[in-house]
């Protein structure tokens, strides 16, 4: 099966898949919001008090780490604290239920990845990101692996896995998150399509008990970002066995990518950024887009991010840029749907 008839190669995603290129010394001479202004004047006074940080998701998994990374640059630089509230379930959509409840006051701002713009395009009538939210800033984009524990002996890499799954008759299992159409899930189908696997796909939406899964040997695998897992990796506990982008970056060289494994689709990518509701006074949405976006190169936040492998892939988007890249991202879901057969609403 071809599965480029899956994708509208629009320019955004292809040059985000290309940047996947950079190695993991690789840096910028300099950062991307480095030309704004150091300091911005608190409009009338806000923010008098703490801002609410409404995170869908629980505080071990990616976007956890990053919630707690971006809320401590903001603060760093501002000095206003950030209370991070974490409402996971349905893959994101409890806190967004949550978040969409609250008043268009700049108080409250949301944490979500691209599961915001697969769910807009499976069911319009879900939030578009770029629509009912304002971006902030997009602070992460990144690209997913497969893993086996290192001490594995049923199989030691991709292909002997692939060999493996085959030979359990459905029985193999994989780590990974609940909803259907969701990146992950795709991604899954994909590739379990054109290897003719076949393989269980036991859910978690946080992210501690889907590693702890794998750790423990209640799967046989994992689907997740290199970042989320690296201290299991630097454990060498876990061990990729694919990295899903065409070419392997040099973090990872060792590890077969797409191309090398023989799998011809385009990789869809994880992207994490920082919201707040349409609607909110114009003074405020300045304020915070020069906060997060000022944040994202405060030394604390870059230090993470390198810390995450998220410096492998440019990350950075400031408010138009992540726009375009919903709304790409919402356009190539929504082909995908059609050609899966799913219905859209």
């Amino acid at each position: 099966m071809n599965f480029k008839k899956y994708f509208v190669k629009s320019s955004v995603a292809v040059a985000v898949v290309a940047a996947a290129t950079f190695s993991a010394g690789a840096a910028l001479a300099e950062c991307a919001s480095d030309a704004l202004p150091g300091e911005m004047a608190k409009p009338d006074g806000y923010p008098a008090r703490a801002l609410t940080m409404v995170v869908p998701y629980g505080p071990a998994g990616g976007s956890g780490q990053v919630a707690q990374a971006m809320a401590k640059a903001v603060s760093d630089l501002t000095g206003v604290s950030i209370n991070r509230d974490h409402k996971p379930g349905g893959s994101g959509t409890v806190g967004m239920t949550a978040y969409m409840a609250t008043p268009a006051d700049g108080y409250t701002v949301l944490e979500h990845i691209d599961d915001a713009a697969s769910a807009h395009a499976l069911d319009s009538g879900r939030p578009n990101p770029s629509e009912a939210l304002i971006p902030l800033v997009t602070s992460q984009i990144t690209f997913s692996q497969i893993y086996i524990r290192t001490d594995e002996d049923r199989y030691t890499d991709w292909a002997s896995f692939v060999d493996w799954v085959k030979a359990q008759d459905g029985k193999a299992t994989i780590a990974n998150v609940s909803k259907e159409g969701s990146m992950e899930r795709v991604t899954m189908k994909f590739i379990t399509d054109a290897t003719g696997m076949q393989i269980q796909q036991i859910s978690f939406d946080k992210g501690a008990p889907r590693y702890g899964a794998l750790a423990g040997g209640q799967v046989d695998a994992l689907f997740e970002q290199p970042g989320d897992v690296r201290k299991f990796l630097d454990a060498g506990k876990f061990k990729p066995i694919l990295t899903i982008l065409k070419e392997a970056p040099e973090a990872f060289a060792d590890v077969p990518s797409l191309t090398d494994a023989g799998l011809d689709f385009e990789p869809l990518l994880r992207f994490r950024g920082f919201y707040v509701k349409a609607g909110t006074p114009d003074d405020r949405v300045a304020w915070l887009q020069w906060a997060f976006q000022k944040a994202f190169c405060e030394d604390s936040y870059q230090q993470y991010n390198e810390s995450k492998f998220m410096n492998l892939i440019d990350s950075f988007r400031d408010t138009d840029g992540s726009k375009e890249l919903i709304t790409s991202t919402i356009a190539q879901y929504r082909d995908v749907y059609k050609q899966m057969g799913l219905e859209i609403k």
